[in-house]
């Protein structure tokens, strides 16, 4: 009996020392935000102050464009993830990307409050603050389910909609990628504000690529970077938490604008079957589907993708991009 009582404790003792071992090496402290504006934060980027928050936001383009192009990233993104399309568009068209509240460089709110009226509070403040009254409006998975929940809040104000890969329907998931699920999980998403592996950001990017052999080290250095700034993993677990996915869908119906529905064939995150609901629910809009391509088409391909996007928009095409 002594020795059964021995053989499990040391297993116990031994199991706790991998955990232990595990946690250490996983261990990774915040980045304050002055250490990563040198290399995240270079010109076009300013700083503007909106609610309470400094945001981080590029403006590039024509000023006196009537009507700005705003690009809205989603969900552990930035407004980097943007800059092919803002490259090309700008050539014509003011164009305004970035970072919302509990991502990239701009960072958490001080209510932690990551509801969707929130964000779209957010969204038309810092237009406010730029003074930019009308607009078209770009969104990507959580930024397109921004863009839709703006574009209904303020219609006088909304001209366009263009949603890649967006939110808004009950979720039919048939791959998350490992750092989301890591926020979802009770217990779990405690330790996660504290802890991060190269390789967790690695396979989740991965995850929303339809081709993983488009994702390079310094992309996955600028999505680890970007997850390291001070508070962006306490926000990305209150966010999960305060999420509500799909709760408004019924009023998607309700759009009355002119929408172009951009989306990966092979985005697993948010199925293409929500492409074809967006489609049916807002009539007249536009579908373009590519087949070859994951939950992030503006940043996988910026070139064929903002393609799409100029046609929509009755633009000339793009100089060449990647």
């Amino acid at each position: 009996m002594r020795r059964g009582w021995r053989i499990a404790l040391g297993t116990l003792v031994a199991v706790g020392a991998l955990v232990g071992a595990a946690l250490a090496s996983a261990w990774a402290p915040d980045r304050a935000v002055d250490s990563l504006q040198p290399r995240w934060a270079p010109p076009p980027s300013r700083f503007v102050s909106v609610d309470g928050l400094a945001v981080h936001v590029r403006d590039v383009g024509p000023r006196e464009d009537p009507l700005p192009i705003v690009l809205l990233h989603g969900t552990s993104a930035s407004l980097h993830t943007w800059e092919g399309w803002a490259a090309a568009l700008s050539h014509d068209r003011r164009v305004i990307s970035m970072d919302l509240p509990g991502f990239g460089l701009t960072g958490p709110n001080a209510a932690g409050d990551y509801h969707m009226a929130s964000y779209v509070r957010f969204v038309l403040d810092t237009l406010d603050t730029l003074k930019v009254q009308r607009f078209v409006i770009a969104g990507n998975s959580l930024g397109g389910n921004i863009a839709w929940e703006t574009a209904l809040a303020a219609p006088a104000r909304v001209d366009k909609l263009i949603l890649v890969d967006a939110a808004g329907y009950p979720p039919t998931a048939t791959s998350v990628p490992l750092g989301f699920r890591l926020a979802r999980t009770p217990v779990v998403n405690r330790l996660l504000p504290h802890l991060l592996l190269r390789s967790m950001i690695d396979a989740s990017v991965r995850n929303v690529y339809g081709d993983p052999s488009r994702v390079t080290p310094e992309l996955v250095d600028r999505y680890e970077q970007m997850t390291l700034r001070a508070g962006n993993r306490r926000a990305l677990v209150q966010r999960f938490e305060q999420s509500d996915f799909g709760a408004g869908a019924q009023r998607i119906a309700s759009l009355k604008l002119p929408t172009l529905v951009l989306w990966g064939g092979r985005d697993r995150l948010i199925p293409p079957e929500h492409a074809r609901r967006f489609v049916h629910d807002i009539a007249g809009s536009t579908l373009v589907v590519f087949d070859d391509l994951g939950h992030v088409p503006q940043e996988e391909a910026p070139a064929r993708s903002v393609a799409a996007a100029q046609h929509f928009l009755g633009l000339p095409a793009a100089p060449t991009l990647p």
